[in-house]
């Protein structure tokens, strides 16, 4: 960092008292300096639970967040998730469960096929819950400040500070007019997708991946919307395809509080979310006259894992990294478990004086080996789609069992088949087969590249030879489905 460092200090005796700090950086004036041992970036999921598990450490650590104390946590969201389970036990859960969770009884997922009108349901092995995105996101920030964060509210990050050799060591903000230099051993973006830091910081010298572009993106829009009479699948969520390569959801809050929305590719041509939105609404008998409460749009990843998510001195984590079902666009899972690995691993890495990419690459590992590898083999699946209309889709569908689909794009294959069901199938598929053929290639590639994120290198020196082996492995499926490439 460049620039001239000016105490200011008042005799108080024995000891002197600090009473300002101001960093001077050509062309930007004075700014007050803060200092933490790590700053984070964003006061969603992901921020929370990083801010949290550094924290509960002992380590100092603040959350520098845009929005007022009063619109935190307002985050556009389908507000499903699977269970307290899927969080680090950084935070109170029992707390935030019962704050947030306003339907615990989801017990299925609803596949509305419009190819023959039939549903596809797939039970859950463990109740999952809808919540209240908006108290979701205060007890969070509740429970990181009860831990021991600092939340900065209403700042705004603007650039990134980084050495001359390229370490970041920290960021720039403004808050209410004043600009504020936020100085960190360890910067972890949880900025969320298309982060800014990522567009300032310079990446030259190390792996980071910088191959993000807006086609691997989902516009999403949602509305909280109330209804009169209780909906008969209150213990279920639902989905249905759109035309533009979407969905659309309608996840229920409460038996007359539901989160209805849909999102679309954004290699796709644009939807008006908003009108198509309300048409949707408008056709389904269940919802009468509906009351919005609230509407909101956001992007979200729709890709593959960031390959690399550290630099020096530098961590993303949740959608910051591509960490979002690529299928279903859920990220609260993601976000929790890639900040709490990731901070861990800034923890020990500034413990050893060491943030280099290269100390802090476990945490790379660890989300490969974890969800990492799939979300990858999942991606697969959304790129043969994007070879076929979303009517071919849905008619080869409708034409198999539901579990059996299910399992097979999970890679599962927990449903055995009868000889009259495989037969009764193969009638069924008629006219299908060469898409059904071209799926099975697929799903082997998929579970090729499952296999080899598992081998993700646990440094960065193997990381040129694994990257091209997937890249090998990405091209069978390009030739396989004739799609073009997505990276």
């Amino acid at each position: 960092m460049t620039g001239e460092s000016v105490v200011t200090a008042i005799d108080v005796g024995d000891e002197q008292e600090i009473t300002g700090f101001f960093i001077r950086h050509p062309n930007r004036g004075c700014m007050s300096s803060d200092a933490y041992d790590i700053v984070v970036v964003g006061g969603g999921t992901a921020g929370v639970f990083a801010a949290a598990t550094a924290a509960a450490e002992g380590l100092d650590v603040v959350i520098v967040e845009r929005k007022s104390e009063a619109d935190a946590g307002h985050i556009a969201c389908g507000d499903a998730i699977k269970g307290k389970s899927t969080f680090p036990d950084v935070i109170d859960l029992e707390y935030l469960k019962d704050e947030s969770f306003t339907n615990r009884e989801i017990s299925r997922a609803v596949f509305e096929n419009p190819a023959d009108g039939k549903d596809i349901e797939i039970e859950f092995s463990e109740p999952g819950a809808v919540l209240d995105r908006k108290r979701y996101g205060e007890v969070l920030l509740e429970e990181a400040k009860r831990v021991g964060s600092e939340i900065h509210y209403d700042t705004v990050v603007q650039d990134v500070i980084q050495a001359d050799d390229g370490t970041v060591t920290g960021v720039i903000g403004t808050h209410k007019g004043e600009t504020v230099n936020y100085d960190a051993e360890v910067v972890i973006d949880a900025a969320g997708a298309l982060s800014i830091l990522q567009e300032k910081t310079a990446f030259d010298g190390s792996y980071f991946d910088t191959n993000v572009r807006y086609s691997q993106f989902c516009s999403a829009y949602r509305e909280i919307i109330d209804v009169d009479e209780p909906v008969e699948w209150n213990d279920a969520i639902v989905f249905k395809p759109t035309k533009e390569l979407g969905y659309l959801w309608y996840f229920p809050r409460t038996a007359t509080e539901i989160n209805a929305g849909l999102g679309f590719q954004m290699d796709q041509p644009e939807m008006q979310m908003v009108p198509e939105l309300k048409r949707a609404v408008e056709d389904r008998p269940d919802l009468v006259e509906p009351t919005v409460e609230d509407k909101l749009g956001a992007a979200l990843p729709t890709r593959r894992p960031y390959d690399s998510a550290v630099a020096d001195g530098y961590m993303a984590v949740g959608d910051a990294a591509g960490h979002v079902n690529p299928t279903t666009g859920g990220g609260i899972p993601g976000a929790a478990k890639s900040a709490y690995w990731a901070t861990r691993q800034a923890i020990s890495a500034i413990a050893d004086g060491d943030v280099s990419e290269a100390n802090l690459w476990a945490y790379n590992r660890e989300v490969m080996t974890g969800f990492g590898k799939h979300f990858a083999a999942i991606d697969c699946y959304n790129i043969w789609g994007t070879t076929s209309t979303v009517q071919e889709i849905t008619e080869m569908v409708s034409s198999v069992p539901g579990q059996h689909l299910a399992d097979a794009l999970a890679g599962t294959g927990t449903a055995s088949m009868s000889l009259s069901l495989k037969l009764r199938t193969l009638v069924d598929t008629f006219g299908h087969w060469s898409e059904l053929i071209e799926l099975a290639k697929v799903r082997s590639k998929a579970a090729e590249l499952s296999e080899h994120y598992a081998r993700y290198p646990a440094d960065p020196a193997g990381f040129p030879a694994w990257q091209s082996v997937r890249d090998g492995i990405m091209d069978d499926l390009y030739e396989i489905t004739g799609a073009d490439p997505k990276y």
